[in-house]
């Protein structure tokens, strides 16, 4: 299986809402395995179907040790957010090389589809519940820019654009 490129910022799909899903198929199921060889060759602990430039609310994670726990889901929302906030240094193939600290809820539950097309409600804690946001975020055409000062997000933009230039 040959991978697609991620899509670069500032591609508009990139800050687009996704199409929810409405059958688990084989096609799913192609998207999901491809997405997870993208997310594991990058190394990364998430991705979004749009980063990709699949434009469905399909979502793979693995904030395991081992990377040995992908985790496929359709349609994700949060349902609940705990009050409590932790920071983690969040990235994104779609700006690479420009991580920056995001502060999200420490603890969500979240709303999917399972591979087998089953609904599941699911609490994530730590890394975890920082990789569900971030994708979930992707999938409603927010980025972890967007969770940044204006005057942090213009300068990391800015860098990228730069970036951009020199390939």
């Amino acid at each position: 299986m040959s991978l697609r490129p991620f899509l670069m910022y500032p591609d508009k799909r990139l800050r687009t809402t996704c199409a929810p899903v409405d059958a688990i198929d084989a096609r799913v199921r192609e998207i999901w395995d491809e997405m997870l060889l993208a997310m594991y060759t990058m190394p990364g602990v998430g991705l979004a179907a749009n980063q990709l430039g699949e434009m469905r609310r399909l979502a793979v994670l693995d904030c395991s040790e081992g990377h040995d726990m992908p985790l496929r889901m359709a349609n994700p929302e949060v349902l609940h957010a705990s009050a409590r906030f932790s920071d983690y240094q969040e990235a994104s193939p779609n700006l690479p090389g420009l991580p920056a600290m995001v502060s999200r809820p420490r603890a969500v539950t979240v709303s999917y589809l399972d591979e087998g097309g089953a609904p599941v409600e699911k609490d994530f804690v730590g890394l975890w519940a920082v990789s569900v946001q971030h994708q979930i975020d992707h999938l409603n055409g927010k980025l972890f820019i967007d969770h940044l000062s204006p005057v942090k997000r213009r300068m990391l933009v800015a860098k990228h654009m730069k970036n951009m230039k020199r390939r």
